[in-house]
């Protein structure tokens, strides 16, 4: 668990769950035909607990771009 204490380890796993976060907002976003149709609780709830499991699989997994 040496990676934990890494600032590069955190700065590639936050960059990796930004993007998720990014992602989903778009997908889940994108995917409503009218935009009064778009429910935003469930977008940015959504787009928050994909980012949430993005970090907790790279503490788990790692990261193949952080040598730790």
């Amino acid at each position: 668990m040496e990676k934990l204490k890494t600032k590069e380890f955190w700065e590639a796993a936050a960059a990796r769950a930004i993007w998720t976060l990014c992602e989903t907002f778009i997908g889940i976003a994108g995917a409503a035909s009218l935009i009064e149709e778009i429910n935003w609780h469930v977008v940015v709830s959504a787009s928050i607990v994909s980012a949430l499991v993005s970090l907790a699989k790279s503490i788990i997994k790692g990261l193949p771009e952080v040598d730790a």
